[in-house]
């Protein structure tokens, strides 16, 4: 049977995408839709001591302007609802829309403009007049460190303080030490689609057309703020143009869409432009991280200090947990994690693909080759020096690991043995070139999910989770696992996703959505499969009657005993003599890697799930699917579940410009299976070059007289271009996780930035010599 797992097969929803068939949240056309346009604070810190909308509310088309004296009163999400999104986590939970007069930040939203079309809304919005009561403002770690905290757990329970051994001992023992610090800017996510919002009031029902990393999460965070009923709203997102974090929380246009669209009585849409992308709705927090590190003569590290100072807003706390991977990535037997935090008046940040992973792989792995350099040892063997052959941080054995594999074959695909280790001894016509390596980490997560699959007589299946694509390939690659499991043709299978109508499944978050959504259709489709085999067995018109279930194979449709294919039945035929409209298979996995991890089980397994026709499921029953029940047997506490790679870059210096072009990039993963090569060597890639824009280009810019933003476009927010590419090899060691689920398969989507600005940072210094601590790495660094 030729096994469609795995294959570089296109994008089932590519066609719909490229013919603009493919619906958007903007893009819903409802009947008698107004549009919003959202007015904000232009301080960072103070009260409204006037807002005077009359000019605005005179404007031809104009039907409303809601602020905070006219507004609907909104209700705090509790604490189990706004811990995390799989659950609905507003991404500031202590400022719930236009509800007082309260300044937190530039760029807060303060009041929304709705008309008849966009461009009278935009029009009005100007005419919204703003007085202000201005208050001094918190704007720079540095301004705020006397009442810097150190927080217990970060997003989901995550572990931000961390020690284990004697660090004071480990440092006395080592023969070499270095202790440098490192910093990374604030950065912005920066998706092609920017949020957007449509709400539709039907009497007590609301319908939400919204731009969500979590279905379920967005929808259950809006009916509590709301105060109604989850069941009573509907939010459907069958379509993301990207994410990479900030679209995980819920954010305050989503509510205000729904507050507008109730004021007027009619549909609402609101859709941000690119600057309010840069205020609003999350950003990567400014780190500032001090590394020491302490080793023998042979490069066994005797002592490792990361110490991460971050920052979050007045209005929620979220942590960017630089130092998560350091307690795991390699052995020692002194390690301090810590992390310390200060309230700024900024917007507040958020995930940002791979948080914690991406600035603190940088700083660490920087700091590794410093030690590398000072020991006079290859950056590689350092690193196997110190190979964790388990999980040094718990002592759990890894799931699976191949990370030496990574190396070889990163090495290899670099040409690492090419390279000098004497700092700018290579030059190529004008340039400098230098090679860097770094080791890329993420973890395993998989959360609790529910599918539903449905075969009918035409030879259709239809296979439903309330996940969502954001535009990583899930519709692709649930389509390769149900056709996989049902022996069905790939064009026979339609995906349905975004709705939260459908069985529950998880957020688009920490790399999760492959790894949990996969297993549930998988499993769901196995369940209609056995359901329909075991009617065949029992017909006496079938071919199959009578044979054992496990000597039955499938092969487009077809049904056949494995040692005598002359037998054989169809989906078709068995559905058809047996009057059924459809058979129905069904899977609801309560399955959770994260707290392997150190992290609270994702709550999308509390009852958090979705609702409808298609979503009922039976609260509390155990799932009578006998392949759930042989995926929640097995025991994933013992196992600590890791994704690892290598990194290797080749950059090219111009010493008289102090420019930089990475050249090549080798990755080489380790993910557990592959599901569609295709679209994991673009997830790596795409990573990669995030990495690139994160070493090189990107930084938001602050007016650090009143806190405003000013790299607020993408024109002064550089990232990277078609001409900053560099060549790319990619590759998987693509052998599959026995422990994380049957399929075998981790997530891929964040791991590809991991390692990646450090590798090279790294690159940089052997060709210069000179080593920049403080990133972006611009020409004016290297000249």
């Amino acid at each position: 049977m030729n096994e469609l797992t795995g294959k570089p097969v296109d994008r089932v929803d590519g066609k719909l995408k490229v013919t603009g068939a493919a619906k958007y949240s903007a893009e819903f056309d409802l009947k008698n839709l107004a549009h919003g346009a959202i007015v904000q604070s232009t301080i960072a810190r103070g009260r409204i001591s006037l807002i005077d909308t009359k000019t605005a509310e005179a404007q031809p088309g104009v039907l409303a302007v809601m602020t905070y004296k006219n507004s609907m009163s909104l209700h705090q999400l509790s604490a189990e609802g706004g811990g995390s999104p799989g659950s609905g986590k507003l991404g500031e939970k202590d400022l719930l829309p236009l509800q007082n007069e309260r300044i937190f930040y530039d760029g807060q939203h303060i009041a929304v403009v709705i008309a008849e079309t966009f461009e009278q809304a935009e029009h009005a919005a100007h005419l919204v007049r703003v007085e202000y009561q201005v208050e001094e403002p918190a704007l720079e770690i540095e301004q705020q460190k006397e009442k810097a905290y150190k927080p217990e757990k970060g997003l989901g329970g995550t572990e931000v303080q961390v020690s284990r051994g004697d660090i004071v001992k480990g440092f006395a023992d080592a023969a070499t030490k270095i202790g440098e610090t490192y910093s990374t800017p604030v950065y912005h996510h920066n998706p092609m689609e920017p949020h957007a919002t449509i709400a539709e009031w039907n009497g007590d029902q609301l319908t939400i057309y919204d731009a969500t990393q979590s279905v379920i999460g967005s929808r259950n965070a809006i009916a509590q703020m709301l105060g109604m009923l989850p069941d009573k709203v509907r939010l459907i997102s069958y379509f993301l143009g990207g994410g990479f974090g900030c679209k995980g929380f819920t954010w305050a246009h989503s509510v205000l869409a729904p507050m507008a669209a109730r004021q007027v009585g009619r549909p609402v849409k609101i859709v941000l432009n690119r600057m309010q992308m840069f205020t609003s709705n999350g950003r990567r927090s400014r780190t500032i991280q001090h590394v020491e590190l302490g080793s023998g003569k042979e490069g066994k590290l005797t002592a490792i200090l990361h110490a991460s100072q971050v920052e979050t807003s007045f209005v929620d706390e979220f942590i960017e947990p630089a130092g998560t991977a350091t307690k795991l990535l390699y052995e020692s037997p002194n390690v301090d994690v810590s992390h310390s935090i200060v309230r700024l008046n900024k917007g507040t940040p958020c995930p940002t693909r791979a948080p914690g992973e991406a600035p603190g792989t940088y700083a660490f792995e920087v700091a590794l080759d410093e030690l590398a350099v000072k020991l006079n040892m290859d950056p590689v063997q350092l690193r196997l020096a110190n190979y964790a052959e388990k999980n040094p941080h718990d002592g759990h054995a890894w799931s699976s690991k191949y990370l030496r594999e990574c190396y070889q074959r990163g090495a290899q695909a670099i040409g690492w043995s090419q390279r000098n280790p004497v700092p700018g001894a290579v030059k190529q016509g004008r340039y400098l070139v230098g090679y860097g390596m770094a080791t890329a980490v993420y973890p395993g997560n998989r959360a609790a999910a529910a599918a539903k699959l449905r075969l009918y007589p035409d030879g259709r299946a239809v296979a439903a989770c309330c996940t969502q694509d954001i535009g990583t390939g899930t519709y692709t690659i649930l389509a390769q696992i149900a056709a996989d499991a049902l022996g069905l043709p790939i064009q026979q299978i339609e995906v349905k996703l975004g709705d939260t109508k459908l069985p529950k499944g998880p957020n688009s978050g920490g790399s999760q959505t492959a790894a949990s959504a996969g297993p549930a259709v998988q499993e769901a489709a196995l369940d209609a499969k056995s359901k329909l085999i075991k009617k065949a067995l029992a017909d006496k018109k079938s071919a199959l009657f009578g044979q054992p279930e496990a000597a039955i194979l499938v092969e487009n449709g077809r049904l056949f005993v494995q040692n005598d294919p002359g037998k054989a039945d169809t989906y078709t035929d068995i559905l058809k003599r047996a009057g059924l409209p459809m058979m129905e298979g069904s899977a609801d996995i309560n399955v959770s890697t994260r707290e392997t991890q150190g992290q609270e089980a994702n709550p999308a397994s509390k009852g958090s799930g979705g609702g409808g026709e298609e979503g009922k499921e039976q609260e509390g029953k155990a799932d009578s699917n006998p392949f759930v029940k042989q995926d929640e047997e097995v025991d994933r506490k013992k196992y600590s579940f890791q994704s690892f790679g290598a990194q290797f870059v080749r950059v090219l210096v111009d010493a008289d410009l102090g420019t930089v072009r990475v050249d090549k990039v080798a990755s080489v993963m380790d993910i557990g299976k592959v599901l569609n090569l295709k679209t994991a060597e673009n997830q790596v890639m795409g990573g990669a070059i995030f990495g690139i824009g994160m070493a090189l280009m990107e930084q938001t810019v602050y007016d650090p007289n009143n806190g405003r933003v000013v790299t607020r476009d993408l024109a002064d927010y550089l990232v990277p271009v078609n001409a900053d590419m560099p060549s790319f090899t990619v590759e998987f060691i693509n052998k599959p996780d026995p422990f994380i689920s049957p399929i075998g398969a981790r997530g891929v989507g964040e791991i590809g930035i991991t390692g990646i600005a450090a590798a090279i940072a790294n690159a940089v210094y052997n060709a210069t010599g000179k080593r920049i601590r403080e990133l972006p790495i611009t020409p004016d660094k290297l000249l």
